[in-house]
């Protein structure tokens, strides 16, 4: 994937201009979870936007960080998919979402030492099963317990240990940064650049001065491009997507986000 290529998050609401080839991005993102399950004419629509825009996956249950053994025929299931699809990039959440069964939800990881091992050993399993890089997203969380170490010690230590790639997501760093006051553009200074694999951008809701809310559903605020354009000078350009989850607004609306994280990408080339 190029560095400088822009990608958006495919939802069914996103569907019909995926397949007119409408969307104004390079790469489309999916969750493995909405399509191992279906056969027949579902996936043969995703073929088809395959065949117009190049994909990659996000999931949404690994759930790296549980006390849960990894599902094996959960990995193998996402390996096929990714070859069937010829699918190169397979992203999850630095944090766990199962605890004797599914949680439905992203709670966050100790940040302990303990912690760092144990979810270095899991991300090495992964990886083994799935023969590539298992690359991990920093969460947005509203509580640490018992913190041993600070986010980002935390997650460059985990990215050494498992020897595994970085997804940065610059808006849960900027929600993160109001939540647990400390400064987003020190924490960007603070990471791996060479372990950036690609990124994500979304819009929050700021519920209060002091508590401000990963939604993914509205639009990117100037605050959050800003940290961008900052991530893109301290890391160099990598390939960015938009995420939108809810909220749509027309499809308009969401080339012009597009367009202008080409345009902030282009003043770094």
């Amino acid at each position: 994937m190029r560095s400088n290529s822009v990608g958006l998050g495919l939802r069914n609401e996103l569907l019909d201009a995926a397949l007119a080839g409408d969307i104004d991005a390079d790469f489309l993102e999916i969750a493995p979870e909405n399509w191992i399950p279906f056969k027949g004419s579902r996936l043969e629509k995703l073929a088809q936007i395959a065949g117009k825009y190049q994909l990659t996956c996000h999931g949404l249950s690994l759930s790296i960080g549980s006390q849960d053994s990894l599902s094996q025929s959960f990995l193998k299931d996402v390996k096929r998919f990714l070859n069937d699809f010829d699918i190169e990039i397979y992203s999850e959440h630095l944090s766990y979402c199962s605890h004797n069964g599914q949680l439905y939800d992203l709670l966050p990881i100790p940040f302990t030492v303990d912690a760092v091992a144990y979810v270095a050993e899991r991300i090495k399993q992964a990886q083994d099963r799935l023969g590539q890089a298992l690359i991990l997203e920093n969460v947005s969380y509203y509580a640490s317990p018992s913190p041993e170490l600070t986010e980002l010690e935390f997650i460059n230590q985990v990215l050494e240990a498992g020897d595994c790639k970085l997804l940065l997501d610059v808006n849960n760093v900027f929600v993160n940064s109001v939540n647990h006051s400390y400064d987003p553009y020190e924490f960007i200074d603070g990471l791996p650049s060479e372990r950036i694999v690609y990124g994500h951008i979304a819009g929050h809701h700021e519920e209060y001065e002091d508590l401000y809310i990963d939604t993914h559903g509205a639009s990117v605020k100037d605050e959050v491009f800003q940290l961008l354009d900052y991530a893109y000078g301290r890391h160099g350009v990598y390939p960015t997507l938009l995420e939108r989850d809810f909220n749509f607004p027309s499809l308009e609306e969401l080339n012009q986000e597009l367009n202008r994280i080409k345009a902030i990408q282009a003043r770094h080339e």
